[in-house]
């Protein structure tokens, strides 16, 4: 296992060194259908398919050494609605150590299942859920679920990806078409400073995020080796921001090689500290 060299932000993909496919999968016109991605140059485009001998990657993210426990973040309006604070989603670790809201993805598969889609919802005055990941070009989906207006916004490199005003309950407003490129979305509420959500996103769908005990599957991997990356926010607070959200320091980026083996299992395992 290996920390990133650049922790602020994953990784992009690179290949690892994959087995190809065989059998004359690219001839099979009728059953594939390309997905042109906001990748760099060069980069090859997902193609969607099936994958009969695919394998699973199952495994866990745990806390090594102390968990810190973040500080209520205070509500500065709609109170009535939202109460007067809300718990730090910074850094969740719940039994046997586990670690919610680690992102883990491979890099490198170039074909394999279909994406799917991605809703992020305001609901009960948080962005739900906290932590999210996509494949660029999957369906994306804004929503409301509060009878107050949520602004959703959301940032890439600190360049607006999306600004969604969401006065009605129930509201829901499609923003596939800005999500094009591969890397970290910061989302905020201009209307609640105590909203912050994350999306990841990928250039293939072999993504998932870790449940509240810390674990994670992926299912139908084409067969083959390719590096997985586990992926944190930061959740040590360094200051304020100048509407008094709190700033974190970088997240925490680990790295691993592991091979899919055809119809079968394999297992990783990653410590955050």
């Amino acid at each position: 296992m290996k920390e990133s060299s650049d922790p602020g932000r994953p990784p992009f993909p690179r290949s690892v060194g994959r087995r190809g496919w065989g059998g004359g999968a690219c001839s099979r016109a009728g059953f594939w259908a390309a997905l042109v991605l906001g990748t760099a140059p060069g980069a090859v485009a997902y193609v969607e398919g099936p994958v009969p001998d695919g394998g699973t990657l199952a495994g866990h993210v745990r806390f090594g050494g102390e968990p810190v426990r973040g500080e209520p973040i205070p509500v500065r309006k709609n109170v009535d609605v939202c109460g007067e604070t809300k718990p730090s989603q910074a850094l969740v670790v719940g039994a046997a150590r586990g670690v919610r809201d680690t992102v883990v993805y491979l890099e490198g598969v170039e074909r394999g299942k279909r994406p799917s889609d991605f809703d992020l919802d305001n609901a009960k005055c948080l962005f739900v859920p906290h932590v999210g990941a996509v494949m660029a070009g999957a369906k994306v989906r804004i929503k409301n679920a509060d009878p107050v207006l949520h602004n959703t916004h959301g940032f890439h490199d600190r360049q607006t990806v999306f600004n969604i005003a969401l006065p009605n309950k129930d509201q829901v407003v499609d923003v596939t078409q800005r999500i094009r490129k591969v890397g970290v979305i910061e989302v905020q509420c201009d209307a609640h400073t105590h909203m912050r959500a994350w999306i990841v996103v990928r250039d293939n769908p072999y993504v998932a995020v870790t449940d509240e005990r810390g674990q994670f599957r992926i299912t139908d991997i084409p067969p083959g080796r390719y590096r997985v990356v586990a992926w944190h926010a930061g959740w040590v607070v360094t200051g304020k921001d100048k509407d008094g959200r709190p700033v974190y320091d970088a997240p925490r980026v680990l790295t691993q090689e592991v091979t899919i083996p055809a119809r079968g299992e394999a297992t990783v395992g990653f410590e955050l500290k």
